[in-house]
């Protein structure tokens, strides 16, 4: 099931709010009563074209966006660092989140941004100390994710939250995947209709359930809480006006524009 969290147009019927729907097909949206996460799939008597709706991101994290470095052993090796022995975790504020085609910001502070393709997980419910075995009893669903960078900024502040944490740092979407199970799909990033990352998910050093157990035993997990999950190698700089896109087989594809360098 594909959630999908969208504004349409006021003389639609439906109102200026985001509201959530069910993808029915590639042109069809059932809207839904509230948000899912917290309500179920309470379906309205009611359904859209998608070409009808600006798509948004899926989740808005009302608490934190989670994140997993150095969690390839390709991109470990191209940022000169040894894998790491248990998940390195930082943090990106919720308000870095935008959605599928909106415009990545370039700040003043940074001369070079990049690109980190990553699967992101949507935690569904509180929790806390969850056992690996038990990792799909607090998962959502999945999306797509770009773990944008201020790459020299990083290297300058030897710690990554300045560098990740701008506004529009997070783009997110195009949809939620309820059911999509991660194994051996494709996970790729094109920057401008050249492919610059590709790599298999069962690449990750740690997987899923691993890196729920450990997160959830670091701090407690709300609902609509996102958990991006590493990138492969090949990441890099973005130049100004670039289109970049995040793909991952059976989940989608991500696509954002990035500005001019703000002076």
């Amino acid at each position: 099931m594909r959630i999908v969290r969208f504004t349409a147009p006021v003389e639609i019927g439906v109102g200026s709010d985001p509201l959530f729907g069910v993808l029915n097909d590639k042109d069809s949206i059932l809207v839904l009563r509230g948000d899912p996460i917290y309500s179920g799939i309470i379906p309205q008597d009611k359904s859209l074209k998608l070409s009808d709706v600006k798509l948004l991101a899926p989740v808005l994290p009302r608490s934190k966006v989670v994140c997993i470095g150095k969690n390839y052993a390709d991109h470990a090796a191209e940022m000169d660092s040894v894998v790491p022995s248990e998940p390195i975790i930082f943090i990106k504020p919720n308000t870095s989140v935008i959605g599928p085609n909106e415009v990545i910001i370039w700040p003043k502070m940074s001369e070079r941004v990049d690109h980190e393709a990553e699967l992101a997980v949507v935690i569904g419910r509180i929790c806390k100390e969850v056992p690996a075995a038990k990792y799909k009893d607090v998962i959502f669903g999945y999306t797509l994710a770009n773990d944008v960078t201020a790459r020299d900024l990083q290297k300058k502040d030897g710690q990554w939250s300045r560098a990740k944490g701008f506004d529009t740092f997070c783009p997110l979407g195009p949809w939620i995947e309820t059911e999509f199970e991660p194994k051996d799909q494709k996970i790729s990033a094109t920057l401008n209709g050249q492919v610059k990352q590709s790599a298999i998910l069962s690449a990750m050093i740690f997987k899923i359930p691993q890196i729920i157990e450990f997160v959830s035993n670091v701090m407690t997990l709300l609902p609509g809480d996102v958990i991006l999950t590493g990138t492969p190698a090949g990441i890099g700089a973005m130049p100004a006006g670039a289109t970049i896109s995040v793909a991952i087989d059976g989940l989608g594809t991500l696509t954002n524009k990035v500005s001019a360098r703000v002076q």
